[in-house]
């Protein structure tokens, strides 16, 4: 097993070079598989993560992790919606009721889309008072 160890500005790395096998596959529904067996006693921190692969025409694959995603913490909340201010400037309304519900689904939507909008509307006039 080869072991290399570089350090970055920002963080520190260490790479551990593996010799194995890789099979491809595609399931049924159309979605891609990739499995490594390591042909070598190598010892690593398991982790399971979201990941972006790249495999490319020569069979090289690419594994990158992605940042963790960051939820954006509603400014309101109702029984089944809640508005988030999202990091783009932009307001989020999310409803989300059972299909089995659907015969509620009017009346429950204009009563909490009514009761957030009352919510902003009063936080809106506190902050022009203030």
């Amino acid at each position: 097993m080869k072991q290399t160890s570089k350090t970055t500005p920002r963080a520190s790395q260490r790479n551990v070079m593996a010799e194995g096998l890789m099979s491809f596959g595609k399931l049924d529904n159309g979605l891609h598989t990739a499995d490594f067996a390591c042909g070598e006693d190598v010892e690593l921190e398991p982790f399971c993560s979201t990941c972006k692969v790249q495999a490319m025409r020569d069979g090289n694959v690419y594994v990158t992790e992605l940042p963790p995603r960051v939820k954006n913490h509603p400014l309101f909340r109702d029984d089944n919606c809640s508005l988030t201010l999202g990091r783009n400037g932009r307001y989020y309304f999310v409803f989300t009721m059972a299909e089995d519900d659907i015969d509620e689904l009017p009346a429950q939507l204009l009563r909490q889309a009514g009761a957030i909008a009352r919510k902003v509307l009063d936080e809106l006039m506190f902050n022009l008072r203030a």
